[in-house]
């Protein structure tokens, strides 16, 4: 009986013990996930700036080709121009 109340004694001071270590665990890690929390935030934040900037890239540079393929189109119908008239003052 003497050797039951020591153990249960013993267990009782290591259960309380292990508990309030726990709670400070517990605590800590709460304080560690609110961190990450905000952390995560931030980088969603960053990536949705990112994602904009890369869209509005990708409409410059459509609008970008889509000058160039005038600018083009303009110069072929210049040089069509130019070689008719070359050529009409090379037959006279």
């Amino acid at each position: 009986m003497m050797k039951a109340t020591k153990l249960g004694v013993l267990l009782l001071s290591a259960g309380l013990t292990v508990g309030c270590a726990s709670k400070s665990d517990l605590n800590n890690l709460q304080t560690q996930v609110d961190g990450l929390k905000a952390e995560v935030s931030s980088v969603r934040s960053t990536s949705e700036e990112a994602l904009s900037a890369a869209q509005a890239a990708e409409s410059k540079a459509a609008s970008a080709e889509s000058a160039a393929r005038r600018a083009a189109a303009s110069s072929e119908e210049v040089n069509s121009k130019l070689d008719r008239m070359f050529r009409k003052s090379m037959m006279k």
